[in-house]
C-alpha cells in the first residue's frame, strides 16, 4: 500500500495524540458527528476517532427520511415526536440542498382497523377518518412554526389520483401529509466537514482498544490504526470523552471498565431498493396504512430508486446486519396488499439492513417497560459521557444535550450554535445552485447528473465540476442509468477520507444499493482510477476489488447469487 494513503486521518491522528483535547469523541456515525460540530463550534478543541469508514453502522442504512415519526403519535410519544419535527425544521434551513419536503400520501381502506399503528380500532371502523385527521391536526401543530406544510383530507378520486399504483376497490379516503427527506450518509459526510472547519479533528479507521485512567478518571484513549498493518498505539488525551457508538455503546462502556449505564435492545430494519417505475412512484412517498402486525409501511422515492420499509426485528449480531428470506418475503407480502400490479422478487434491485439503537426504558428498579426512539445521555463515576437512542432527525438535538452536559462540567453558560448554523455546502446554495446549473450544462452535462451533484454536495459541487473542467474525461458516468461521474471517485478520494473501494461505492456515492449487482462490474475500474489518488499499486487494486465483492455479497443478502463468484478464501477477509 502507497505511503500516500491515509495524510489526512494520520495527521489528524498525530495531531490528536500529541495536544491533548477537550473533548473526544468515539464514533463516527451522525450522532458523533454532530457531538464533534456542536463541541467545535462551541469553541472546544476536538477530536473524534471511527474504527471503520465515517456513518458505515446505523448511519448509512435509513430510511432516508427526516421526519417526526406518525408512527409514535398512537403511542402517544408527544416529546419525541414535538423534538423530531421541531429539529425537522432545522434541517431544512441548515442543509436546503441535503433535506428537501417531501410530500405522503395516506389512503384509508374500509377494512382498515388499526392506520398507522392504532391501538384502538373503533367497531366496524367508524370514525376512523376522524381519528387520522385529529392525529394529523395534532402533528401540524407540534411543528409550530417549523412546519412544512398543513396535511389535508383527500376525497376518494383524489386519494387514487395520487396514489394510482395503489388497489383502488376499498378505498374510502385519504390525507396528505409533509415530512422530509435526506441523504443519511451525506449529511453524516456534511456534519463532519463542518465540524472540521470549525477546527475539529476527525480520523476514520481508528479503533478505540482501551481506556486510560488517573486514579479513577478516565483521562484518555489509547486507539489503533487499523486500515495499514502497523500495530502501534497512540494515547489520546482529552478532558471529556463521548462514547457515541450507537447500537455498540454498551460494548464501549464495558471497554471503559463500566457498568453500562444505557441499555440497548438493537432492532434490525430492512429496505427493498426498486426502479421506481415498477412501483408507479413518482416525487410523492406513499404510505401503507397497516400490516398484520401492527406496522405501517413507507414507499419513498429516493435518488433515481423507491425505497420500500421497514421492518423491525430483535437481534442479537450487531456486526454484519444482513436482509433474510424472511424480511423479503414479509415486504413483498405487504406491498403486494396494496399494489396493483404485483411484484416479485425478480423486481428488487438490492436489499440493505441496519440496526437501530433502541433503549430499553425501564420502571423501577429492574422491571422492563418498553423499547423507545428517544434518547439517552449517562455519565459514568470516572467521567464517560454515553448517548445513545433517538434517531438520525434528532441527531442535533443529542448532540446538544451532550456538550450542555460538558459545558455544565466546565460551569460555562449555555449556548446552542448549531440551531442555526449553516451545513457545509449550504451557504450561498441559493445563488450556487444556479452556477451548478450553469457551468453543468457547458460541460455537457445532463440535467439527472447536475440535479443530483447540486444535492449531493451544494456548493462544493463546483469543486467536482472544477476537475470536469479540468479533465473532461471525468465527465463520463460510473453507469450509466445513474448520474454517478467518474470526478466524484476522485472528488471523495481526496476531500471526504474515502479510503476504500467499499468507501466510494457504498457510502460516499450510493452505487452499491442503487445497482441491481451492487457496483461489482465497475469495482475494477473505479479501483483503477482512484488507485492514484490513493497509493494503490497494482497488487493492492486487485486486493480492493476482492474485498469489496466479498463485502458486496455479504450485504447483497438473498441475492448474493447475482453477483460475481469470488476468488478462495476471500470472504474471510473482510
Amino acid at each position: 500500500m502507497g505511503e500516500q494513503v491515509g495524510i489526512g486521518r494520520r495527521a489528524a491522528l498525530q495531531t490528536m495524540a500529541t495536544d491533548p483535547l477537550d473533548v473526544l469523541v468515539i464514533g463516527g456515525g451522525i450522532t458523533g458527528a454532530g457531538v464533534a460540530l456542536d463541541a467545535a463550534a462551541r469553541g472546544y478543541r476536538v477530536g473524534l476517532v471511527e474504527r471503520g469508514d465515517f456513518a458505515s453502522g446505523t448511519s448509512s442504512w435509513s430510511t432516508k427520511l427526516v421526519h417526526g415519526g406518525i408512527r409514535y403519535l398512537p403511542e402517544f410519544d408527544i416529546a419525541l415526536v414535538r423534538e423530531a419535527l421541531i429539529e425537522r425544521g432545522r434541517l431544512l434551513r441548515n442543509a436546503p440542498h441535503l433535506v428537501q419536503p417531501l410530500a405522503f400520501v395516506l389512503p384509508l381502506y374500509d377494512i382498515s382497523r388499526h392506520p398507522v399503528g392504532l391501538p384502538i380500532a373503533p367497531p366496524f371502523g367508524l370514525g376512523l377518518g376522524f381519528i387520522l385527521d385529529a392525529g394529523l391536526w395534532v402533528y401540524d401543530v407540534l411543528a409550530g412554526k417549523e412546519n412544512v406544510g398543513e396535511h389535508r383530507r383527500l376525497s376518494r378520486e383524489q386519494t387514487i389520483e395520487r396514489a394510482a399504483s395503489l388497489v383502488p376497490d376499498g378505498i374510502k379516503t385519504g390525507y396528505i401529509y409533509y415530512d422530509a427527506r435526506t441523504d443519511d450518509t451525506r449529511l453524516t459526510m456534511t456534519v463532519l466537514r463542518t465540524a472540521v472547519a470549525h477546527g475539529a479533528q476527525i480520523a476514520n479507521y481508528v479503533e478505540a482498544t482501551h481506556f486510560a485512567h488517573e486514579g479513577a478518571r478516565i483521562t484518555g484513549v489509547w486507539v489503533r490504526d487499523t486500515l495499514t498493518p502497523a500495530t502501534d498505539e497512540w494515547l489520546i488525551r482529552a478532558r471529556h470523552i463521548v462514547n457515541a457508538t450507537g447500537v455498540w455503546a454498551e460494548q464501549t462502556e464495558r471497554l471503559a471498565g463500566e457498568a453500562p449505564g444505557l441499555h440497548i435492545a438493537p432492532s434490525k430494519g430492512v429496505h427493498l431498493v426498486f426502479e421506481r417505475a415498477t412501483l408507479g412512484i413518482d416525487e410523492e412517498a406513499i404510505v401503507l396504512p397497516e400490516t398484520e402486525d401492527g406496522r405501517i409501511i413507507f414507499i419513498v422515492p429516493w435518488q433515481s430508486r423507491a425505497l420500500v420499509g421497514t421492518t423491525d426485528t430483535p437481534v442479537r449480531d450487531i456486526e454484519r446486519p444482513v436482509a433474510t428470506d424472511g424480511d423479503v418475503n414479509y415486504l413483498l407480502h405487504h406491498l403486494n396488499r396494496y399494489l396493483r400490479r404485483k411484484v416479485t422478487r425478480d423486481n428488487i434491485l438490492t436489499s440493505f439492513a441496519g440496526n437501530r439503537p433502541l433503549l430499553r426504558v425501564r420502571r423501577g428498579a429492574s422491571k422492563l417497560a418498553r423499547l423507545s426512539r428517544s434518547h439517552e445521555v449517562v455519565e459514568s463515576d470516572a467521567g464517560l459521557i454515553s448517548v445513545s437512542g433517538g434517531k438520525m432527525t434528532t441527531y442535533r438535538r443529542m448532540a446538544e444535550d451532550v456538550v450542555d452536559r460538558i459545558d455544565r462540567r466546565e460551569k460555562r453558560a449555555l449556548n446552542h450554535p448549531t440551531r442555526r448554523l449553516t451545513l457545509r455546502g449550504s451557504g450561498g446554495w441559493a445563488e450556487a445552485r444556479q452556477v451548478v446549473r450553469t457551468r453543468g450544462r457547458a460541460l455537457g452535462l445532463d440535467d439527472d447528473i447536475i440535479a443530483h451533484l447540486g444535492g449531493a454536495y451544494g456548493a462544493d459541487a463546483l469543486a467536482v465540476l472544477a476537475l470536469v473542467e479540468q479533465d473532461n474525461s471525468l465527465a463520463a458516468r460510473l453507469l450509466p442509468d445513474l448520474p454517478y461521474i467518474r470526478a466524484e471517485a476522485i472528488y471523495v478520494s481526496r476531500e471526504e477520507m474515502a479510503y476504500t473501494l467499499e468507501d466510494v461505492l457504498q457510502r460516499r456515492t450510493h452505487i452499491a444499493l442503487e445497482d441491481r449487482v451492487r457496483g461489482t462490474e465497475i469495482a475494477a475500474e473505479v479501483a483503477h482510477l482512484i488507485g492514484p489518488e490513493l497509493g494503490w499499486d497494482a497488487q493492492e487494486e486487485a486486493r480492493q476489488v476482492e474485498r469489496y465483492l466479498a463485502s458486496a455479497r455479504l450485504h447483497a443478502g438473498p441475492f448474493a447469487d447475482r453477483l460475481p463468484t469470488l476468488a478462495s478464501g476471500s470472504e474471510l477477509a473482510i
